[in-house]
């Protein structure tokens, strides 16, 4: 079991940069692929980008190459999501999510956090 607490959100400009981080408790955190997702209004739960469990492997959306770095500590049991040149169309729920195994997936994971929110204004 993995327990997952997202934070960092909030309210920014377009252009900006917030880094989102999703703190884990419970067993072997460094043995789950963490990812994140977002989901905008009216809109599907969405991949953001996912690493492996050593931080080695590394995958993106389209949308977010460039501007989005995902990154963990295993040390401190957290991921991290930096988020730079934010747009307006970022703005969502963002969720971290954990799952067993070595594949850097889309799908598949078994535990979620609540979510927090990150709003780019125009």
């Amino acid at each position: 079991q993995v327990q997952l607490v997202e934070s960092g959100g909030g309210l920014v400009q377009a252009g900006g940069s917030l880094r989102l981080s999703c703190a884990a408790s419970g067993r072997s955190f460094s043995s789950h692929v963490i990812g994140w997702f977002r989901q905008a209004p009216g809109k599907e739960r969405e991949f953001v980008a996912a690493i492996s469990r050593s931080g080695a492997r590394t995958s993106y959306t389209n949308s977010v190459k460039g501007r989005f770095t995902i990154s963990r500590d295993n040390a401190k049991n957290t991921v991290y999501l930096q988020m730079n040149n934010l747009k307006p169309e970022d703005t969502a729920v963002y969720f971290c999510a954990a799952r067993t195994g070595i594949t850097v997936s889309t799908t598949g994971y078994d535990y979620w956090g609540q979510g927090t929110q990150v709003t780019v204004s125009s």
